[in-house]
């Protein structure tokens, strides 16, 4: 089993377990994982997703170079089936365990969300071997840190540590060695905690409005969005209004009668 998944709660963490490969992927595994995201998303009880690599090296050094299945394609999805997906409802956290290379580097910015270890590297060292990181890294990238810091990144090839990341703000958390998934559970957990239409409505509100130039545009448009238009028309603002008049936690489980009026 190169992909194992685990529910705590209402997370799910996928765990790449080709460690002796440094959890590289070939495009089979990449399909794989596309199956088990999807069956993520249309899972009720399963509100946030985690990524991570076995062992301490590696979270994913990228393309695994002695793939056999060269005839196989890619899933629609991209790399990991996550790189070339853009409508995701739920979040997706990457939890960095080691070496972020390459194609691993991009699924962790594919991912909303990046909570690293403090011995956690990262790269795209495509130019080096004479490619181009095609797979989001070029289009993300400067996107997170702008331009001249990404090309900086880029055209080096140079990898950088944690410290570094999250000073350029490609990283939410650092934690201590050894500790990134409880770190990572302890996020995902507190994003469960919340109203989940609220949190599809964030997501997308988010996303969509990187789509503009303008402040005033993204704002206009973010009415429209379908997760926005659930959220102000479902029952969970209902319950969390109710819940926070009458001092207790919400139970999203559980909405009130639609003829409930606030």
């Amino acid at each position: 089993m190169t992909i194992t998944v685990e529910d705590i709660g209402a997370v799910r963490v996928f765990t790449l377990c080709k460690a002796r490969r440094r959890n590289a992927l070939s495009r089979r595994e990449s399909a794989e994982m596309a199956t088990l995201i999807d069956r993520f998303e249309q899972d009720d009880a399963a509100r946030v997703a985690i990524l991570t690599g076995q062992g301490d090296r590696a979270f994913c050094a990228g393309g695994d170079l002695s793939d056999t299945d060269r005839e196989a394609a890619l899933p629609p999805t991209g790399f990991g089936g996550l790189t070339s997906r853009f409508d995701m409802a739920k979040p997706v956290i990457a939890a960095v365990n080691g070496l972020a290379l390459g194609g691993g580097f991009e699924l962790a910015l594919a991912c909303d969300i990046i909570v690293a270890d403090e011995g956690a590297h990262f790269g795209l060292p495509e130019p080096s071997v004479g490619l181009a990181a095609l797979a989001g890294g070029l289009q993300r990238l400067p996107r997170l840190i702008g331009e001249q810091a990404a090309l900086g990144l880029i055209l080096t090839a140079d990898l950088i540590d944690a410290a570094e990341a999250y000073r350029l703000g490609l990283v939410y958390r650092i934690a201590p060695r050894g500790e990134v998934l409880r770190e990572a559970l302890a996020v995902a957990e507190r994003i469960a905690g919340h109203s989940p239409a609220a949190i599809r409505a964030s997501k997308q509100a988010v996303q969509a409005g990187l789509r503009y130039a303008s402040l005033p545009h993204a704002l206009a448009a973010q009415a429209d969005l379908l997760a926005v238009r659930a959220m102000l028309e479902g029952p969970e603002r209902r319950e969390g209004i109710r819940a926070f008049r009458e001092k207790r936690r919400p139970n999203w489980a559980m909405p009130p009668p639609e003829n409930d009026e606030i």
